[in-house]
């Protein structure tokens, strides 16, 4: 089982947040002891035929590592204070950020993703 670390942005912020959270501040989290990888969502506008609450998210970044004992070991980090400093220079913005750390669970997976596309 793997775990995730999410930080989500709710928050009203101009393009350049993303290009410094992108060019920047991803090669500090990177260094991270632990780390597997990293994965940044964007908003996206969609056309559900449902109503339905899309959130006010602007960016959720996803860390995952291995285990819980490693997330914690990351978070206790140099490397994580370095994160921290560097948060201090992000681009202006208003709204609220967020920390969550989950387990995951794959449990479903497309065969196709594995190459077995006789068995999709």
């Amino acid at each position: 089982m793997t775990v995730s670390y999410f930080v989500r942005y709710e928050v009203e912020a101009p393009d350049e947040f993303i290009r410094h959270y992108r060019d920047r501040h991803v090669p500090i989290l990177a260094r991270w002891p632990g780390m597997r990888r990293i994965l940044l969502h964007t908003n996206l506008k969609v056309q559900d035929p449902f109503q339905v609450d899309h959130g006010r998210a602007f960016l959720v970044a996803q860390l995952e590592f291995e285990s819980q004992a490693d997330l914690d070991h990351a978070l206790a980090s140099p490397e994580r204070a370095e994160a921290r400093r560097d948060f201090q220079a992000f681009p202006p913005y208003e709204g609220k950020v967020f920390h969550q750390a989950m387990a995951q669970e794959e449990v479903f997976r497309s065969p196709w993703l594995d190459g077995n596309e006789e068995e999709a």
